[in-house]
């Protein structure tokens, strides 16, 4: 089956007619499975209802500030992750994040304490008692869960490492990747990698010395680049050119016969064009509203509607360098939900990357609402920087009025992968399956990262080629 060339009408083979893939969204995964298409040959065509690519990526730059209203850091971890950066010219541009910003910070008791990044400092860290770190050494001895039970995050770390180790190392780190509460999350689904580690080796202490012996490989680094992260969706959609098709909202997704029919509007105009295959790169939210006809079972993909993706805000404040007391001597703090603060954690923007803040003044990023409080992600600005700004008083001693602030807010940020979340991903797949020339991936099943986003990427144009080749 070659699903670039209509089997109706006949077409004269000395000029074959070639329909191109639609790509549906154009953030990191739709714009990376476009760019790979276009790499092979394969002509596509990229609508996305916003005026920007790049979907959560944003970054702006006013006189000395550069602000990042999404994503901060890139996670360069794998072979793959570097070729996609060399591929697309970047990988000579990428900043690696500070050694300076090597520390994290998490709250206890209204001030941050350094999270322990060796043995010793494991042992002598106030964060855990020492019942919590005895608790912590016996990690290899303990079992696994029933087979059939599918564990949340919190029931996960509690059982291997204890619920001081939840609440002050894992609640915090739940809260900077996902903005969401470890009790709801699949600790299988937001988290595989951990999962992988008990279900191959029994342990999490072993797993990560047997992948350690087994790979050799770097940890990774956390990059970004002069511009910010937006340096990736502008360089691909400068390489797409025409084929990128800004404030292009798609309807519907129609099949007809041996081609796909997307609707669309544009201008306020509404038109419909033929197509081969269609790719959906779109968060649950919006897979789950757009419709489709003549596909079996069209409703299975409406299940997705149910996914949380809970409000964040992310607030930009430049100060004076002399009115912010704390050392900024890392890579942010987090805060942990048993501290009930009203914040879910800071980066050290200007610390991380250089050319964040100008010279004598520095930048933090303030991120607020997740599943905690997702009402103060959309209150007023004075509501919303009030709490900010007296947090960071607190936290950080930060004094003054802010020179510089940005706000930013997502009403529907990250989705969540919470306990039951294999219901939408056999829902992606039976639409798969159903309709021959469809393919679905990014943050609705694939994971929420831009790393993620990226491997997405790849795979589904993989998927798509393998397709074609049929």
């Amino acid at each position: 089956m070659n699903l670039l060339a209509p089997s109706a009408p006949p077409v004269p083979a000395a000029s074959p007619h070639v329909w191109p893939v639609a790509v549906i969204g154009g953030g990191l995964t739709g714009l990376t499975t476009a760019w790979q298409l276009r790499r092979a040959g394969v002509p596509v065509v990229v609508f996305e209802a916003g005026v920007a690519p790049g979907g959560v990526i944003g970054s702006g730059r006013e006189g000395g500030w550069l602000v990042e209203t999404g994503p901060n850091t890139l996670f360069e971890n794998t072979p793959d992750i570097s070729a996609f950066l060399t591929d697309l010219g970047l990988r000579e541009r990428r900043l690696v994040a500070n050694p300076a910003a090597a520390k994290r910070y998490v709250v206890q008791h209204g001030a941050p304490i350094a999270l322990p990044d060796s043995a010793l400092k494991f042992i002598t860290t106030p964060l855990l008692s020492i019942r919590a770190k005895l608790n912590v050494l016996g990690e290899p001895f303990r079992g696994r869960p029933p087979a059939d039970r599918e564990e949340s995050v919190a029931e996960f770390v509690t059982r291997r490492l204890g619920p001081e180790f939840l609440d002050y190392i894992v609640n915090p780190f739940v809260a900077g990747v996902f903005a969401g509460d470890p009790a709801a999350l699949s600790v299988k689904h937001a988290f595989p990698k951990l999962f992988a580690l008990e279900h191959d080796h029994g342990s999490l202490v072993r797993g990560s010395l047997a992948r350690r012996n087994a790979t050799g490989a770097p940890k990774g680094s956390m990059i970004s680049f002069p511009d910010g992260l937006a340096e990736i969706p502008r360089a691909l959609a400068l390489a797409l050119g025409s084929d990128l098709r800004l404030g292009h909202a798609v309807t519907h997704v129609r099949r007809a016969g041996s081609t796909w029919q997307v609707g669309f509007v544009t201008g306020g105009v509404r038109r419909e064009e033929a197509f081969a295959a269609v790719v959906c790169a779109l968060p649950p939210d919006l897979l789950g509203a757009l419709r489709f006809e003549g596909v079996p079972a069209p409703g299975a993909l409406a299940a997705l509607r149910q996914v949380t993706s809970p409000a964040v805000a992310s607030v930009f404040l430049g100060f004076r360098r002399e009115d912010v007391a704390h050392p900024l001597d890392g890579f942010g703090i987090l805060t942990p939900a048993v501290e009930r603060r009203r914040i879910l954690g800071t980066l050290f923007s200007s610390t991380l990357f250089p050319g964040r803040a100008p010279a004598g003044h520095v930048a933090l990023t303030t991120f607020v609402g997740g599943t905690r409080q997702p009402e103060l992600a959309g209150a007023s600005d004075r509501e919303l920087l009030d709490p900010v700004r007296s947090e960071l008083a607190a936290l950080l001693g930060v004094r003054g009025e802010p020179v510089f602030t940005r706000i930013q807010r997502w009403p529907h940020a990250i989705p969540q992968y919470t306990v039951g979340f294999q219901q939408f991903k056999d829902a992606c797949a039976a639409a798969e399956a159903g309709a021959p020339g469809l393919f679905i991936g990014g943050t609705s099943r694939d994971g929420v990262s831009l790393s993620q986003c990226i491997t997405a990427g790849r795979r589904l144009a993989a998927a798509v080629q393998r397709a074609v080749a049929a």
